[in-house]
């Protein structure tokens, strides 16, 4: 039977601690849990309210890897859960409130993702959100190029945008919206991705054709749609090496030489926080949220 842990007056089960799930790094499923666990407290706002999609891979990302979007399977009946809209119908999903539902969440081993709407007004998007992804050769160092441009021409529509890494090999930018459903956002993202493509033509596609990337960064705007969702801030991704969708600066976007630059793994995030606090903090000020031309 596994361990029990009281985890802010909950009794959580915390398995197999001593696994290691990432063989490159040496990393434990014990080490990822404390991982969670430490950076909550920048992790759990991204999460609150927001119904959550699990990118699962309990055997480490070298094993079965599994998205699950229904809630699963022996959740705890106090672990928050809520019925959201699906183009079949509705569905009820988790939300991760609080430290108790991350760590039970965290020790089935997963990546969180979310929508860009809350539960509480599906209909209305309070996010906009760029996922540009490198075609090799392309790395991040040309998704950071490309993202200079878009904050530039999201500035002159009044929209501050904010940028972090995927954890992948890409760069994601995320703005606070309001006023909009997710169809207007996405169109307007699509807007702005065929302009970046006409602005920036041996740089960007703005289209997922494979043919069309090598080279160049897709300029994702689709993940705007409300059945869409994003890698979370600070979530661990199922990589080679434990690698974290890490905020960065501006400063560091415009600096970046190198792909390694953007490659935060989880001993990296916890020095970051205490440097940095959460720099997408922002995107939780309804003042600063913008509305669409």
């Amino acid at each position: 039977m596994a361990p029990m842990t009281e985890v802010e007056g909950r009794r959580v089960a915390l398995s197999n601690l001593d696994k290691v799930l990432y063989p490159a790094a040496g990393l434990t499923k014990g080490e990822l849990l404390h991982y969670y666990a430490t950076t909550a407290e920048v992790l759990l706002p991204h999460l609150r309210d927001r119904a959550v999609s699990f990118l699962r891979y309990p055997d480490g990302p070298d094993g079965q890897v599994f998205f699950t979007k229904n809630v699963p399977p022996g959740t705890p009946d106090w672990v928050t859960t809520a019925e959201v809209p699906r183009s079949e119908g509705p569905a009820r999903m988790v939300l991760v409130q609080d430290l108790a539902s991350l760590m039970w969440a965290a020790n089935l081993v997963t990546e969180f993702h979310t929508h860009q709407w809350t539960v509480d007004d599906p209909g209305e998007a309070d996010r906009l959100v760029f996922d540009l992804d490198p075609g090799p050769p392309a790395t991040v160092v040309q998704c950071c190029e490309v993202a200079l441009w878009l904050r530039e021409r999201l500035a002159a529509d009044g929209i501050e945008a904010y940028a972090k890494t995927s954890g992948a090999k890409g760069l994601h930018l995320l703005a606070g919206v309001r006023g909009a459903s997710s169809e207007r956002v996405s169109e307007y993202a699509k807007g702005l991705a065929v302009e970046a493509e006409r602005a920036l033509p041996k740089l960007v596609v703005h289209r997922m054709t494979r043919s069309l990337r090598p080279g160049k960064v897709f300029v994702d705007w689709s993940q705007n749609a409300a059945r869409k969702t994003t890698a979370a801030p600070y979530t661990v991704r199922a990589r080679d090496v434990p690698a974290v969708s890490t905020p960065v600066t501006w400063e560091e976007v415009a600096g970046c030489g190198r792909a390694e630059q953007f490659v935060f793994l989880t001993p990296d995030v916890g020095r970051r926080v205490r440097d940095h606090g959460d720099l997408l903090a922002p995107l939780f000020d309804r003042r600063r949220a913008a509305t669409l031309p």
